[in-house]
């Protein structure tokens, strides 16, 4: 995918976390993602972490089928590619597999991998991936030494890792903690690799980051999002979410 500006990936993790406190069934993912895609988000993406806190296994391939029938739209899995990433990537194949060094028990993603220290260990799995035709984004902090290490490890791609921005924004610090975004988004690039971004990104700060860090591809957002579809629906407000992208990312 090439796509003229940054497109939305919208992470149905928290839907599934509310579905999960009954036996009904509802809301539905399914439901969700048809909403969410018919208004123009061009990506879904899941994490389905070893507890089953949030996306079981069996929401994986329901979901990948109704990507699948979408042509331009992508799947993007997350997990920890040593826990269990990696029997999902084989059994579907999605577009994109992203690798998340969190371990089970932990509340939320608050990392990213080490390099060089993680690269030889996930080598093998990035080369598996790639050898299915899964395009492989490691999550990173903005770290512009390491990216050409993340290359030479194999990935396609990085997600950079948000939430020090998020928690900056608005702040005196907003200016500096993007240049440290921006520089290893150009390092990254530099080295060949797209780049991603994602966790704690929403409505307000999502168009001075695009407008901060040069040739982001993807944004990946679910907490926020949802939270705000919560009010006011899934289109209205993937909509929102786009009109802030467009504004960022305007073609002169």
């Amino acid at each position: 995918m090439s796509p003229d500006r940054t497109v939305l990936s919208v992470n149905l993790n928290k839907v599934a976390l509310v579905r999960n406190t009954r036996h009904l069934g509802i809301p539905s993912l399914e439901r969700a993602a048809t909403l969410c895609l018919d208004a123009g988000a061009r990506g879904i993406t899941v994490h389905p972490r070893p507890d089953a806190r949030h996306i079981r296994a069996d929401d994986v391939p329901a979901l990948h089928r109704l990507v699948a029938a979408r042509p331009g739209v992508e799947f993007n899995i997350e997990g920890n590619p040593f826990h269990n990433l990696m029997d999902f990537v084989r059994d579907l194949r999605p577009h994109q597999a992203t690798f998340v060094p969190d371990s089970e028990s932990q509340f939320t993603s608050d990392h990213g991998w080490e390099f060089p220290a993680d690269a030889d260990r996930l080598a093998p799995l990035i080369a598996e991936c790639r050898s299915l035709g899964v395009r492989v984004s490691l999550f990173m902090d903005p770290r512009p030494d390491a990216m050409a290490a993340v290359r030479a490890a194999g990935a396609d791609r990085v997600e950079l890792y948000t939430e020090t921005y998020a928690s900056a924004w608005g702040t005196p610090r907003q200016a500096e903690v993007l240049r440290q975004f921006a520089d290893a988004a150009r390092a990254a690039a530099a080295a060949g690799l797209a780049v991603n971004a994602g966790h704690d990104l929403n409505a307000h700060n999502l168009a001075d980051f695009l407008r901060g860090v040069p040739g982001v591809m993807e944004v990946s957002i679910g907490h926020a999002l949802i939270a705000d579809a919560l009010e006011e629906g899934y289109a209205r407000t993937v909509r929102r979410y786009l009109a802030s992208i467009a504004s960022a990312t305007e073609i002169a």
